[in-house]
């Protein structure tokens, strides 16, 4: 299986300009080969594949020798996701559902990750000294890294990205094994909501931790202080990094809960049952659209589905129609007279009169759900034996 690495670099004043250089030299290039595509279909109706624009590189780098500055896979790269952007924009045109946007130009400092994708070749991590690892750019040097766990199993690929703050990472992916934890035999259903971040089968809550509630007034101030500065000035690129390191906290924040606690569930529980919903669709035109987005279920439910895969747990996603409107105990769905708006956090059964908190009711029925779903999936059908025809 794949698995991701990502670490903090630490290089130097010089390091740092290098690396901004090479962004900006993917930059043009990018932006070269846009036009050069553009140009060609208006003029020619000819249009340029992946292979053609890679062609165009040697003669790039003559014309333009800064390029040669830029390793060749990171320089070939910039020309993938090119091409890859244009298959997602004519996908978009066929199916005539989404929004269709033409690739567009980039402007300064709007090109932020370099692409190795041979590890070995441009790019490898030196650990002989424990203490001061380091990581070997091609023509950029020896950039000390923060190792906070060691890197296990094949490198295969490596990305340097740059933050909106101006700091660097570096994302391995490696090929290993999966880490396989023992069997349990209990099973959990998860409702996920506003009020608490997650609601248990099993009773436990996980509150929810709000944290864009939290850092709205931070926010907010230095958003006043960026729109008070003059456009293309020094200050106003300062204080655009003082908005961008709050978003910055509040990633870091949100990224360590949904680790954490995906983390324990993975560890506690060998099913897991998840609601199968929409976040994107629930966004749109939502006088919740801003608590959804704070809450971020999407990123706790992909950590849950990678985590389940490399531990060996088993992930159900469920229908969620009708978990919070059917009695967990009896089976019984309210009818449209009796449903429960959002503001209605207790669920009563008309029929056996049970009384419980309708996530926990929901988060029930969810795992009910999933192991019914799981039973049917671990069923085997025998084909039919062959008989002689008459």
């Amino acid at each position: 299986m794949l698995k991701t690495y990502k670490y903090r670099l630490m290089p130097t004043k010089n390091q740092i300009r290098t690396l901004n250089q090479q962004l900006e030299e993917c930059r043009w290039l990018y932006n070269h080969l846009l036009e050069y595509r553009r140009d060609q279909w208006q003029n020619n109706q000819h249009s340029v594949g992946l292979y053609e624009g890679q062609n165009l590189l040697p003669a790039l780098k003559v014309e333009r020798p800064a390029l040669a500055s830029v390793h060749s896979q990171a320089l070939q790269n910039v020309n993938v996701r090119l091409d890859l952007a244009f298959k997602a924009h004519f996908r978009r045109v066929r199916s005539g559902e989404e929004k269709v946007g033409y690739p567009r130009f980039k402007g300064y400092g709007r090109y932020d990750s370099l692409t190795y994708s041979q590890y070995g070749n441009g790019v490898c991590l030196d650990t002989a000294n424990k203490v001061k690892p380091t990581v070997r750019l091609s023509k950029v040097g020896n950039v000390p890294i923060i190792l906070h766990r060691p890197l296990k199993g094949k490198a295969k690929t490596a990305i340097i990205n740059r933050s909106a703050t101006g700091k660097f990472y570096i994302c391995f992916s490696v090929e290993c094994e999966p880490n396989i934890l023992p069997k349990l035999p209990n099973s959990v259903g998860i409702d996920v909501g506003l009020k608490t971040f997650a609601a248990l089968s099993d009773g436990v809550e996980i509150e929810n931790p709000r944290f864009a509630r939290k850092e709205e007034k931070a926010l907010a101030r230095a958003q006043r202080k960026f729109s008070k500065a003059e456009k293309g000035t020094p200050l106003r690129r300062k204080r655009g990094k003082v908005v961008a390191r709050v978003h910055e906290r509040i990633g870091w924040r949100r990224n360590n809960f949904s680790h954490q606690h995906s983390r324990k569930i993975i560890n506690s529980y060998g099913l897991i049952a998840v609601e199968d919903i929409q976040v994107n669709r629930m966004l749109h035109k939502h006088c919740l659209a801003r608590s959804i987005s704070d809450v971020a279920w999407s990123m706790f439910f992909q950590y849950l589905t990678y985590k389940a895969e490399e531990a060996g747990r088993v992930m159900v996603k469920v229908n969620p129609a009708y978990t919070s409107q059917t009695c967990s105990a009896c089976g019984h769905r309210l009818d449209i007279t009796q449903r429960l708006s959002l503001g209605d956090r207790i669920f009563d059964c008309p029929d056996c009169h049970l009384h419980i908190d309708r996530d926990l009711n929901a988060a029930r029925n969810i795992v009910r759900i999933g192991l019914g779903l799981q039973a049917i999936s671990n069923q085997s059908v025998a084909a039919p034996a062959f008989t002689r025809g008459e």
